[in-house]
Parts: C-alpha cells; sequence; structure tokens
C-alpha cells in the first residue's frame, strides 16, 4: 500500500506525524508559507502535543524561532485544539496500518481508538 505525501495526514495521527506531515496540514490551514521553516526547525506531531505543555518563554522562543506573526500562532493553537477536541470525542476515523492483518483489524482499531482517546484526555484539553 502506497500513500501520497500529498494528501494531508490524518488527523488522528497527528501525534506521529513526521515533519513532512506537519508541513501539508499547515498548507491545509493555510499557515504554508511557515512549512519551510518548521522543517527547518524539526516540528513535527509529537512536537506539536507538547506544546500544550509550553511555558510563556517557550511559547515566545518559538515564534521567534520560526519567525510567526501573533494571528498566525493563534490559528496554529486553534487548529491543534479543534484536532484534539476531534481525537477526545473520537470523531476522526483511525486507519489501519498496511503491517496489520485484517483478520484482527477490528480489534486493532478499536484499541487504537481508545489508547488515542486517552492520549488526548491526559493533555488536559480544556472544553
Amino acid at each position: 500500500m502506497i500513500i501520497s505525501k500529498e494528501k494531508p495526514p490524518e488527523p488522528l495521527d497527528f501525534f506521529i506525524w513526521t515533519v513532512e506531515d506537519v508541513g501539508l496540514w499547515l498548507e491545509e490551514i493555510k499557515l504554508g508559507s511557515y512549512r519551510q521553516i518548521f522543517k527547518e526547525n524539526g516540528v513535527n506531531g509529537e512536537y506539536l502535543e507538547g506544546m500544550s505543555m509550553f511555558t510563556t518563554e517557550q511559547i515566545l522562543r518559538f515564534i521567534r524561532r520560526c519567525h510567526m506573526k501573533w494571528g498566525d500562532f493563534i490559528t496554529l493553537c486553534k487548529e491543534l485544539r479543534r484536532i484534539k477536541v476531534a481525537c477526545l470525542k473520537g470523531e476522526q476515523r483511525v486507519r489501519r496500518p498496511w503491517w496489520a492483518p485484517s483478520c484482527i483489524s477490528i480489534v486493532f482499531m478499536k484499541t487504537a481508538k481508545r489508547n488515542r482517546q486517552c492520549r488526548v484526555v491526559s493533555l488536559k484539553l480544556e472544553p
């Protein structure tokens, strides 16, 4: 199974997005002008997940390092929140990985969805 890299990444999988996936997502949310600088700074899904725990100083450093406008940073945070809420509510589809045999697909999908929802809850996301 070959997955096109130009297809936007699955939101539910944002914890495991690569730098390239983040770049595609930035294009999708109209922040594509930051794609290269995010890539140069190694911003992947794990990094995006950790942003919810940033201190004010870390946020300011990130904004300076990526040369972001405040409005764009707010847009980024809103879009991250939208994805996390969708994950929490279970609204995003879980993909079966290419390596998972079809005989365990249902079990895998249920477990993956539950684990990802638990991980989102652990982010202490305020409604």
